[in-house]
């Protein structure tokens, strides 16, 4: 069964924790160079951002790539972040999970719930986002069933639509919610340096 593997990967990846603002922010060095930071919600086991980097082709330390929580915007300069901004109306997409189910919220789509079609492409593994007078089309993919290499199901998906936001929900698969479950147990053994006040907690 492939499932373990990813779990392998995350076991075998060096982990650094921080206890901080109510999170555990965990950072992971994985064999190949890559890294990835997480942060829970201490109190729910909520993961609330996951991001990605790895090193460019220079060898350099390449960008965090947001994965799950709220994109980042770039870094520019006072001036040219006054001149250069991108327009407050435009649709902002964003992954947001809960702890039963993959979430993403698309902002600013004022288009009525029956506008909208959101189904599976299981060729391409991506969930695709139309709506019906052509005015916004995305394509996304499930980067966990992925590294878990799980099928994608019609029947997890649903999506609702409320305040000009998309909310489009996918149930994760038994065999997530156990291996993140198996992750958590983990992470708590990892000895977090409580940001504050000085001393390390053993959890």
């Amino acid at each position: 069964m492939a499932v373990p593997s990813w779990l392998e990967r995350l076991r075998a990846a060096s982990k650094t924790a921080l206890v901080q603002d109510g999170k555990r922010k965990v950072h992971y060095l994985f064999e190949d160079g890559k890294e990835m930071a997480e942060e829970y919600d201490t109190k729910t086991g909520q993961l609330v951002s996951r991001k990605w980097r790895e090193k460019n082709t220079l060898g350099g330390t390449g960008k965090w790539q947001v994965e799950v929580g709220e994109p980042t915007s770039p870094l520019l300069g006072a001036l040219e972040s006054e001149l250069i901004k991108e327009s407050s109306s435009n649709p902002v997409f964003m992954r947001k999970d809960t702890l039963s189910s993959f979430q993403w919220r698309i902002r600013n789509l004022p288009y009525p719930k029956e506008v909208y079609s959101v189904s599976m492409d299981k060729e391409q593994r991506c969930c695709v986002i139309q709506t019906t007078n052509k005015k916004y089309y995305k394509k996304f993919s499930i980067p966990d069933l992925d590294r878990y290499q799980l099928p994608l199901d019609t029947a997890a998906l649903s999506f609702t639509h409320a305040n000009n936001t998309l909310i489009i929900t996918y149930q994760k698969p038994k065999e997530i919610l156990a291996a993140e479950e198996q992750l958590q147990k983990e992470l708590k053994k990892i000895k977090a340096a409580n940001s504050g006040d000085g001393d390390c907690k053993t959890q």
